[in-house]
């Protein structure tokens, strides 16, 4: 399964875990920050060590995309903020579509004295209801490349108004912020 495959089959199971059953678009979003510590910096492989704030250390190599890597210090403290969005829209048949399917990446460094960056990546899809069985309760869709995926719903309540035929559009974007904070 390619990425954009996989995060399509992500987005699905989560249209089908949520409630899509209002007219109006649904969204849902969630976000985790974590700080880690730099323990070792090995400049030459450009390889970083951080330490969470449980004490798990994940050592990570650096590509060439990050031009401030020598500014890092160890004890600096790095500052990871991920969120997530996922926006749902249920079309009736004649309704008309929004811009097809794609998938945008950007990223753009910080312009404070300190590296700081942000990454984010949106993909939008649609599919299409094939058939909604409320006795499991499940939802079977057709994606814009003719696969079918069946995924059960946690609640047959999210199932109401929708129909066979209907079009659940769907908007998933993430980004990363990371900042660094000097070691005291």
């Amino acid at each position: 399964m390619t990425a954009p495959t996989k995060r399509l089959a992500l987005a699905v199971s989560l249209a089908a875990a949520t409630a899509v059953a209002a007219q109006e678009p649904i969204t849902k979003t969630q976000s985790v920050t974590a700080t880690a510590t730099i323990q070792a910096i090995d400049s030459t492989g450009r390889a970083i060590t951080l330490r969470d704030e449980k004490g798990n250390e994940d050592s990570f190599t650096v590509g060439p995309g990050v031009k401030r890597f020598s500014e890092l210090k160890v004890g600096d403290k790095v500052k990871f903020t991920y969120y997530e969005s996922l926006v749902l829209g249920v079309r009736k048949p004649g309704d008309p579509a929004p811009a097809g399917t794609s998938s945008n990446a950007a990223a753009s460094r910080g312009k404070g004295d300190l590296p700081s960056a942000t990454i984010a990546v949106q993909d939008k899809a649609s599919v299409t209801v094939k058939s909604i069985d409320p006795a499991v309760p499940s939802i079977t869709v057709t994606t814009a490349d003719g696969r079918t995926v069946t995924r059960k719903i946690e609640n047959k309540k999210y199932l109401e108004g929708v129909k066979p035929g209907d079009t659940i559009d769907i908007t998933y974007t993430r980004a990363l912020l990371s900042d660094i904070e000097r070691a005291k």
